[in-house]
């Protein structure tokens, strides 16, 4: 009989529920849960396709010291003899641990405890520094804490939402789609979108400002001069619950409309109409993302927008209020337990020493960290330069995410000992570690993860560990026994620690502390098991409940009031002559961070399967591009070959490339590597949105396009994009120099047997090629090249992959790469979740299909995660313009 565990996705940071079925023959199915009040049985498409990417294939299965397999008890000796050989010789601040949002909460509870109350060192930083940094930072700022004021009801409640630096429909889509839902039931409320790109998530918007980059600052400075002197003004307020505001309304009136424009790069009437409706609408909700996080001045934009809300009382109400959307399923139960260097466990501060006396106590630790450890920039150019001796990299892959990410692997090339704690072996990290740890995945490990609206939840297991993977907290614990401080890590399960967890955030605390879990203090194996989600704070002797803060004051300043904060509007000059493009980076809708999970799915794969720059019309016509043209791009500190995609969502001047392409699917794409080590001096963010480069054609002799049964291995190809298919993989490719025989090339890169003859055909006027291998009906490879970037039914060929090719006509269409009229290609996928393309779209709209909605009930197209429906639209749109053309 079936199993159903319920658990929690691994993805954003929306935590949405999820409920995962073991069949009797071990296949995994996957829903929505409908009970989790995060997502209320909603899944995104990378959500719903959990499933397919649970396999064991790329795995890492056991220990390893050099490269070769070894036991637990060998590599965890050698991880605690060097590390503690590092502290003896160079000191505490010698070591390093770089972990990550991906992490369960008693993980990162272990790390802390570890590294800030045992080794001493607050060299201990997560890859959530590179996405929600600068948003805690503005939070301490303002609130004397990192508090998140709302909920995620508030968006539903609001009469006005302000999405800022946000592409909700991609990056977030349950949240989305809840948004999506409560604006149908309630028409009137308004949606505005600050973005320099027209992305997906303007489908819904009465209003998309399209800043100029870093203009945020300016935008809500003049937003909050202009609530200053309107009826939306509340002194009643401001003046029992806050202080500063005379300071921080003197910077933002600096400025009249005519600069403000300038420097936002919007019309005044965009700017008064913008005003106008923040100051009329109650209710206000601002989400702020990565758009606002990513920057030199990522924290005062965080705080230019609380101002806004203190100036007008506008939070902890419901339907009120400034909401950080945080990126990854863990960023939040990272912060809990003080994982970026700055930070102590149980949100305590490491610059108070009666905060540091405190943890010290309740851990038993021998020391504790003194001052702020090293933040990820800073912490690899210690690993660079020397300082740092050894270095302990958990679920995260900084070679590819973190900033001039050439450098960072450097650094770790150069490192005298790498530890890389990991559930896959071969990542563009993993190449360097001396020691390789065999972490648990998804389905298998067991913990909490907290979400964006401070909710607790529980990851369950309901897949039984392969090999020798074993949980972080429990690698970290035998590290910390090893090291001689066996007392303090004796954990038996999860449980214990997140007991340990919620008593210190309890612990001498009486208010005195946003974050307070207490009442789970003494938890037990059993009640650990049957968790429900939660939101905090959860006192110790409190009802739970749906928790705001900060409607009635009581702020964790010592005076308990807010903090409005000076900012200033200034945008640094990225540009030059040399590097006359601004790049934004991000994420797509159906990948995730450097692809370790989602490039395992082919229908994830599917909508997107290569990285591409998208550059305006404009732009692309200057520098002689094509629709996909292949373009070089490249900053002072590294390039990058990627597809063009030439688009007016896209700003002028502006480009915009996703972050997830790496070596293992890409030849030269690692976007990070452009991106400078440059960072916001409160947070230690680096800025990821506003990159100098430059942008020319890539001149390929020949262009390529493959299906294979078989990964392709030592691809030598000048560009190459390989994806995961339904029964293998898709490969694009481009070369400057030809091989001599390209069947000889075709048996060395997919392993073909050289007693199976291709056929195919050469066409010497237009040099196109074709080559097909077949062993009886299956097929095993088609490739596809031209002088020109190929054109073939790509949707149609991958499917292919799967079939039988037993009659000689199917072989025949194969190689000349266009169904036949009785099988239609459907075109480029639009819809993942239902594997529909773009040709079946406009078909069904040919043939009387008039919404998005009619589109559903004839091709089930967005009718699942909802992510598709504003591409969707777009093509019915066009479809209809052209038709009334």
């Amino acid at each position: 009989m079936a199993t159903e565990v319920k658990t929690t996705c691994p993805y954003c940071g929306v935590g949405c529920g999820v409920v995962a079925t073991v069949g009797d023959d071990g296949g995994i199915g996957v829903k929505g849960d409908p009970d989790h009040p995060a997502n209320f049985g909603r899944l995104c498409s990378k959500g719903a396709a959990l499933g397919e990417t649970l396999d064991l294939d790329g795995r890492l299965l056991y220990p390893e010291i050099g490269g070769q397999a070894a036991e637990w008890d060998e590599a965890l000796d050698l991880v605690a003899d060097r590390f503690s050989q590092a502290i003896a010789e160079h000191g505490p601040d010698s070591v390093a641990f770089y972990v990550s949002g991906q992490l369960l909460t008693e993980d990162y509870y272990v790390a802390n405890k570890l590294m800030k109350g045992f080794i001493g060192s607050g060299n201990i930083d997560t890859n959530s520094r590179l996405c929600m940094s600068s948003s805690v930072a503005g939070h301490r700022r303002a609130f004397g804490s990192d508090t998140v004021p709302g909920c995620y009801e508030d968006l539903e409640l609001a009469d006005l939402v302000v999405l800022t630096g946000s592409n909700l429909a991609w990056c977030h889509p349950v949240l989305y789609q809840r948004l999506v839902a409560a604006k149908a039931a309630r028409p009137q409320m308004q949606v505005v979108v600050i973005d320099p790109r027209r992305t997906m998530t303007a489908d819904i918007a009465d209003m998309h400002l399209a800043i100029r980059p870093d203009g945020d600052v300016a935008l809500f400075n003049g937003l909050f001069a202009h609530l200053a002197s309107s009826p939306a003004f509340d002194q009643g307020y401001i003046s029992p619950h806050t202080s500063g505001f005379a300071e921080a309304f003197a910077a933002a009136s600096a400025f009249d409309q005519a600069t403000l424009a300038r420097l936002t790069g919007l019309a005044e009437q965009e700017l008064a109409a913008f005003f106008q409706l923040f100051e009329s609408s109650e209710k206000v909700v601002t989400c702020y993302s990565q758009g606002v996080n990513q920057s030199v001045s990522g924290t005062d934009k965080v705080n230019a927008i609380i101002n806004c809300h203190l100036a007008t009382g506008r939070i902890g109400r419901p339907g009120m209020g400034p909401f950080s959307l945080t990126g990854q399923p863990n960023a939040m139960g990272g912060r809990e337990v003080g994982g970026l260097a700055n930070m102590l466990a149980a949100h305590m501060d490491i610059e108070k020493a009666g905060d540091r006396d405190q943890v010290r106590r309740f851990w038993g630790a021998p020391a504790i960290a003194a001052r702020p450890g090293l933040k990820a920039v800073d912490m690899f150019r210690a690993v660079a330069d020397g300082r740092i001796k050894a270095i302990w990299i958990m679920a995260t892959n900084p070679v590819v995410s973190m900033p001039d990410a050439d450098a960072i692997e450097a650094a770790l090339r150069a490192c005298p000992f790498v530890v890389v704690s990991d559930v896959i072996r071969q990542t563009d990290t993993t190449r360097h570690a001396h020691v390789l740890l065999p972490s648990l995945g998804w389905g298998e490990k067991d913990g909490t993860v907290t979400n964006s609206e401070r909710r607790i939840s529980r990851q369950r297991s309901f897949l039984t560990a392969p090999g020798e993977a074993r949980a972080d907290w429990w690698q970290l614990a035998e590290v910390g026994s090893l090291m001689g401080f066996a007392g303090a890590f004796a954990y038996a399960s999860a449980s214990e620690i997140f007991a340990e967890h919620a008593g210190l955030s309890g612990f001498e605390n009486d208010g005195r502390r946003d974050f307070d879990v207490g009442a789970y203090a003494e938890i037990d194996g059993a009640g650990y098991d049957a968790l429900m989600p939660f939101q905090w704070p959860q006192p110790r002797g409190k009802a739970s409940t749906v928790t705001r803060f900060f409607a009635d004051g009581g702020f964790y300043h010592p005076d308990g009031r807010a903090r409005f904060i000076a900012t200033t509007s200034q945008i640094a000059k990225r540009v030059s002559d040399a590097f006359p493009f601004t790049l934004n980076t991000g994420r797509v809708r159906d990948h995730w961070h450097t692809m370790t999970r989602t490039g395992k799915s082919a229908r994830l794969s599917a909508h997107i399967g290569e990285p591409f720059v998208e550059i305006h019309p404009r732009d692309a016509m200057e520098l002689d591009l094509s629709p996909a043209d292949l373009v070089v791009l490249e900053s002072p500190f590294g390039a990058a070959v990627v597809r063009a995609l030439i688009t007016d969502r896209q700003a002028r001047g502006n480009l915009f490339v996703p972050m997830h392409w790496n070596d293992q699917f890409a030849a030269k794409a690692r976007i990070d590597a452009l991106v400078p080590p440059i960072t916001d001096p409160v947070s230690g963010q680096p800025a990821s949105k506003n990159v100098a480069v430059s942008a020319r054609r890539f001149a390929a002799s020949t262009y390529g396009f493959a299906v294979s049964a078989a990964r392709p291995e030592g691809l030598d190809c000048a560009y190459w994009a390989l994806a995961k298919a339904r029964a293998g993989w898709r490969l694009e490719l481009a070369s400057q120099t030809e091989p001599d025989d390209w069947v000889a090339w075709c048996r060395r890169i997919f392993d073909i047997p050289v007693d199976i003859e291709p056929i195919g055909y050469a066409d010497g006027p237009s040099g196109h090629r074709r080559l097909a291998f077949f062993d009886g009906a299956k097929l095993l490879l088609a490739l596809y090249l031209a002088p020109e970037p190929v054109a073939v039914a790509r949707s149609w060929v991958v499917e292919q992959l799967g079939a039988s090719h037993a009659d000689l006509r199917l072989r025949f269409a194969l190689v000349a790469g266009r169904p036949g009229a009785d099988k239609p290609d459907p075109g480029a996928t639009v819809c993942s979740c239902f594997n529909v393309g773009i040709n079946q779209i406009v078909a069904a709209v040919r043939g009387g299909c008039r919404s998005v909605e009619a589109i559903g009930q004839t091709l089930n197209a967005g009718t699942n995660c909802g992510s598709c429906r504003a591409e969707i639209r777009g093509i019915v749109d066009g479809c209809l313009a052209a038709a009334a053309e």
